[in-house]
């Protein structure tokens, strides 16, 4: 029989485990998009790019959606604070996200150069505009985000969207659109040939080396200019969530304790950067394959390496400590989470099974002699 606290942990890697299928996934679509006036010199190049994450754009934003419904499911408190407190930020990424499926579909209805550049730097934006912003959104929780409850639980944001653009929080975006744009280029390293795989691969061995740059700086200035978060009362984690309960307090270099405490965890940073840097090294040498999974790599040690350094902090606030939600203070019930539970093992292997389906049926490069052969070809 699995307990409450169990049950919490559980969700939160597998929620975890849900960023990471999303940024693994729909990331090189994100990439890709980013990189269409970059790497793709004509018209052409831009529609075999586009082609290459045709098929799979629409299935892999099934990761973020479903992420989604597992934060507002089983941590309903952070769902209702960051939704109202990044309000704005959200709005943006969904617009740009919109971008997406307009572009693909109306890009070609017409073959006017001034048509078509218009919906090449929507595509543009709609790749760049959300890496960014989920980067920023990411420094923003290592900083404190500015929430309070009332007596009825009710969250109040103090903040407002250009107060969330803080140097850290803008490195660690600097971070995202590296990794993300990397891992659209070595999506296009193993999708396309000639001119433009050569093309990304120099693009990629770049965006490659400034990841790990971007992370090892990030990583840095977390240590020495950003004050971490740490609970200092007792915290029952198998009582019904409230989190107004506990106390916390800010201290200089906090966010580092885990890595002491838990010392198997610095296997997230190291990978982060290690990843990097063979990716960098296999687009050099053409290993397309073996690049791509190190991005993928690369991804993983990131985002895992936000989630250790900040357990069991979920969001903490930077107006009232002690109401920072924690991953035992802001979930939902235990009948909640164990429904979901039985309902995950059952559906995320489903999702798995027709991604990957979806990936090996739809696999081979695609060549500007392939734009003409099919009406479903954007």
């Amino acid at each position: 029989m699995i307990d409450y606290e169990s049950l919490r942990i559980i969700w939160w890697v597998l929620i975890g485990v849900l960023l990471i299928g999303f940024a693994v996934t729909d990331g090189f679509d994100l990439g890709v998009g980013a990189l269409l006036t970059l790497v793709g010199r004509t018209d052409q190049e831009r529609r075999v790019m586009i082609n290459t994450i045709g098929p799979h754009w629409d299935g892999n934003q099934v990761w973020f959606i479903t992420a989604g419904g597992a934060i507002f499911a089983a941590w309903p408190l952070i769902y209702a604070a960051a939704f109202s407190g990044f309000y704005v930020a959200l709005a943006l990424t969904l617009i740009a996200l919109w971008m997406r499926p307009l572009g693909f579909d109306y890009r070609s209805k017409l073959t006017n150069p001034t048509w078509r550049k218009s919906w090449d730097w929507a595509l543009f934006a709609g790749g760049l505009i959300p890496a960014l912003i989920f980067g920023v959104a990411f420094g923003n929780l290592f900083l404190g985000v500015p929430f309070e409850y009332d007596n009825m639980l009710k969250p109040t944001y103090s903040g407002n969207f250009f107060g969330l653009l803080t140097p850290f929080a803008i490195l660690s975006g600097l971070v995202s659109v590296a990794m993300l744009l990397n891992h659209g280029s070595v999506w296009l390293q193993l999708k396309t040939d000639g001119k433009l795989q050569n093309r990304a691969r120099s693009v990629s061995v770049v965006l490659s080396l400034l990841t790990a740059a971007f992370f090892a700086l990030a990583g840095i200035y977390l240590a020495v200019g950003v004050d971490g978060y740490v609970i200092t009362s007792e915290i029952d984690t198998f009582a019904t969530s409230n989190p107004m309960t506990k106390e916390v307090a800010i201290e200089s270099g906090a966010w580092l304790q885990n890595y002491v405490k838990y010392p198997w965890m610095i296997i997230a940073p190291v990978l982060g950067i290690a990843g990097a840097l063979a990716c960098a090294a296999f687009s050099k040498v053409n290993r397309s394959g073996f690049a791509f999974v190190a991005s993928a790599l690369t991804i993983a040690g990131i985002i895992l390496t936000a989630g250790f350094s900040m357990f069991p902090f979920l969001m903490p606030s930077s107006t009232v400590p002690g109401a920072s939600l924690t991953l035992w203070d802001a979930s939902s019930s235990f009948l909640t989470l164990k429904v979901m539970f039985v309902v995950a093992c059952i559906l995320v292997p489903v999702v798995l099974s027709y991604t990957a389906y979806g990936f090996y049926v739809m696999h081979g490069r695609i060549k500007e002699a392939d734009l003409n052969q099919s009406h479903t070809i954007y």
